[in-house]
């Protein structure tokens, strides 16, 4: 498993101008965005009745995990799990594709449909909801701007528009309602493998601002 560096800064609309402009002279677009640089992210998280990965965050636990359903600009059609996990401020994330149907059987409780592919993710998420009571918590969605520099394999992500869901079962639902986030911040989040070229360290410096350990899964969560 290949851990990668990251940062998080909470920024104003002033910022994300200012770093939209120098990041477009000196970053590259993400090939998956869209022509105007930007895609839709809906992510449904998995926690317990007890909240272990939400509290895990808050408490700033050293090692720690959290599962994901991902898809992208409502196109239900690619659908990705995601396990994203934490190591002394490290990161890593594993990735597979897993069926609409599967999904959709996921959100009625049928969690057995993550053994029929055979693989490893899908079984590892399907013990774990036995074991430890993981189950859909809340639906994430916000707008993304993504940027890419090659050297030290940077990734450059501007997120905004954060709404919540409260309604698992309309993870599926392009048309279901969503709540707007209880804060109007933008989030810079930054990721590189093992070195930060100082033309990007430069690009995203702004005065006063520091690195924090911000998660939208937990901002969301301030709704249920």
């Amino acid at each position: 498993m290949k851990y990668r560096h990251e940062w998080k800064h909470e920024i104003n609309e002033s910022d994300f101008l200012v770093l939209k402009q120098r990041l477009c002279a000196v970053a590259g677009p993400d090939p998956h965005a869209q022509p105007d640089g930007r895609y839709l992210v809906r992510s449904l998280y998995f926690d317990n009745m007890s909240d272990q990965a939400l509290r895990e965050k808050i408490d700033g636990v050293n090692r720690r995990e959290k599962f994901r359903i991902r898809y992208y600009n409502d196109d239900t059609s690619y659908i990705q799990l995601e396990k994203k996990s934490k190591y002394n401020g490290l990161c890593s994330k594993e990735a597979v594709t897993v069926p609409k149907e599967t999904v959709r059987r996921i959100l009625e409780g049928d969690s057995r449909a993550l053994l029929e592919s055979g693989q490893e993710l899908e079984a590892e998420l399907y013990s774990k909801m036995l074991s430890r009571g993981l189950a859909p918590k809340t639906i994430v969605e916000y707008m993304r701007m993504p940027f890419v520099f090659p050297p030290g394999n940077v990734r450059i992500t501007l997120d905004y528009q954060i709404r919540a869901g409260t309604c698992c079962r309309d993870f599926l639902n392009m048309e279901a309602i969503t709540i707007k986030a209880a804060f109007s911040s933008v989030i810079l989040e930054v990721k590189w493998d093992e070195f930060l070229p100082d033309i990007i360290r430069d690009a995203i410096w702004l005065p006063g601002r520091r690195a924090c350990a911000f998660s939208k899964y937990a901002a969301c969560r301030s709704y249920g």
